[in-house]
């Protein structure tokens, strides 16, 4: 981070808000505030990265909330500050392309410097980096800060001074230097009497989601709360169960997780606030807590490992397993689509598939459970489910997203070997013994006894009658024989090790 100088250095700056939706604790503002006598506050509703996305979209609403909250905080840091003008405080609004719309933004304010928190996702380093000549161009500066992980880019490399490929020695080293100066907080609430008001000429009201084109999904009706309000009341909730977290975080009937992977995602929680209870709660003993930290690690693992090696986002970690023969013709297509719509004929992959579509979420063991299944017994391209899930999860952090992609379809680094090939019954039985996960999403597979459950083409017809399932109708039979594809895909494997051989 730049050295802060005794006085203000610039008489004015920008604030970018991005993926970082709230006040406390925010490194960009903090620096802002402390580096300028006033300071703007912006967001902007990026069309680059909005177009692609589905019009009824969880996540847009997520921030929508969380920015109308934002809003509101920033004005009342200002009112209570003793900021002139401060009803008039707040966000500017901007609707369109970052790297035509920020540096435009920033000259006719007449700012010297804007502020933001880095993002490592290839996409948005190559439109900071047009933005950073636009603004270089008006001779202003474009000045980021470290914020979503705890070590990211080249915090933590090797003895070479390259990046860990492997997340065991990389989480050790992260545990080792997990001391109280990488946990510290930024407090700019000290400083927010250098928030200012906006230019009359940029008092516009939040766009609707109308507006911005898109409409109101279920979020509303979700256990998911927007806003740093929401975070802390999820984090709260956590606390009070993270001794548990090792063993409930197993099964996916069980509220075991933290949840709070939006939050970290949109930046509506301080990373560095909650690593920091946690490690409190670790070095009084606490196992659970331990656990969570090692959840973090990997995510900053992933992170920096996806900004070293941007590739990974199309290629393969092994280069050499890109050569996989992946069914991309019309039969992978339809079993892809099965597999999407949760009509796989197995009820424990169609469960999670269908949580994902009525929720945003999916437990991290049906994570791995379901990607599996996608590439080892449908033979579907992985890069195929990675888009899939960059589609549907709210928690969608393109770097963990990826890597646990590649992991699961083991290509990537510490990837899953290729002879771990879970047998889906098996899983099913394990993860969900009394099937209550599978009820709550197959409401057809709901009479069922719990030992016809797991594979209901096992039952007998007496059993199948008594619960109104008609197998080929009102649920599907398996579109695969696991005994079989699992065969077919250590036989592929197989194949391509001879063939490098030669």
């Amino acid at each position: 981070m730049t050295p802060i100088p005794a006085q203000p250095e610039f008489a004015s700056g920008l604030m970018w808000f991005r993926r970082d939706l709230r006040c406390h604790d925010n490194p960009a503002l903090w620096l802002a505030l402390r580096s300028c006598r006033k300071v703007f506050c912006v967001f902007t509703w990026d069309s680059d990265m909005l177009d692609p996305l589905p019009r009824s979209d969880r996540r847009v609403e997520f921030i929508h909330h969380s920015l109308e909250e934002l809003d509101s905080q920033l004005r009342r840091l200002a009112q209570i500050h003793g900021v002139p003008d401060a009803e008039h405080a707040g966000l500017i609004f901007l609707q369109g392309r970052a790297q035509v719309l920020l540096p435009e933004l920033a000259y006719s304010l007449g700012v010297q410097a804007v502020f933001a928190n880095h993002d490592e996702e290839p996409a948005t380093m190559a439109r900071d980096n047009q933005v950073r000549g636009g603004l270089s161009d008006r001779g202003i500066s474009l000045r980021t800060c470290k914020d979503h992980v705890i070590f990211g880019r080249d915090d933590l490399l090797t003895a070479n001074q390259t990046p860990f490929t492997s997340f065991a020695p990389y989480q050790e080293h992260w545990l080792a230097q997990l001391t109280p100066w990488y946990l510290r907080s930024y407090p700019s609430s000290q400083y927010s009497h250098r928030l200012t008001a906006r230019p009359p000429a940029w008092r516009q009201p939040p766009p609707s989601l109308e507006a911005l084109g898109f409409h109101a999904t279920n979020l509303d009706d979700l256990p998911i709360y927007p806003g740093t309000s929401g975070a802390h009341r999820q984090w709260e909730e956590f606390m009070h169960r993270m001794q548990d977290f090792p063993l409930r975080r197993q099964f996916p009937a069980v509220r075991g997780p933290s949840y709070l992977g939006v939050h970290l995602r949109f930046g509506t929680l301080s990373i560095r606030e909650a690593a920091r209870s946690a490690r409190e709660r670790q070095l009084q003993g606490d196992a659970g807590a331990g656990e969570w930290l090692a959840q973090l690690a990997q995510r900053d693992y992933c992170i920096q490992l996806l900004y070293h090696l941007p590739q990974l986002t199309e290629k393969a970690f092994h280069a050499g397993l890109d050569r996989l023969p992946w069914d991309h013709g019309p039969h992978g297509k339809k079993l892809f689509q099965a597999w999407c719509e949760g009509q796989t004929g197995y009820p424990l992959i169609d469960a999670a598939m269908r949580q994902l579509q009525q929720s945003g979420y999916m437990h991290h063991q049906l994570r791995v459970l379901t990607a599996n299944f996608l590439t080892r017994h449908l033979n579907v391209d992985w890069r195929w489910g990675l888009r899939h899930f960059e589609t549907y999860l709210n928690d969608a952090e393109l770097a963990s997203n990826l890597l646990g992609w590649q992991w699961a379809a083991g290509v990537g680094p510490d990837a899953l070997p290729w002879f771990r090939i879970f047998d889906p019954v098996r899983q099913s039985e394990r993860l969900d013994p009394h099937g209550k996960f599978i009820r709550r999403y197959l409401p057809e597979l709901a009479a069922l006894p719990d030992e016809d459950l797991h594979a209901p083409w096992e039952a007998g017809p007496i059993e199948l009658q008594a619960a109104g399932v008609i197998l080929g109708n009102s649920y599907p039979k398996p579109i695969v024989d696991v005994k079989a594809s699992r065969r077919a895909a250590l036989e592929r494997r197989a194949s391509l090790r001879g063939e490098h051989k030669r």
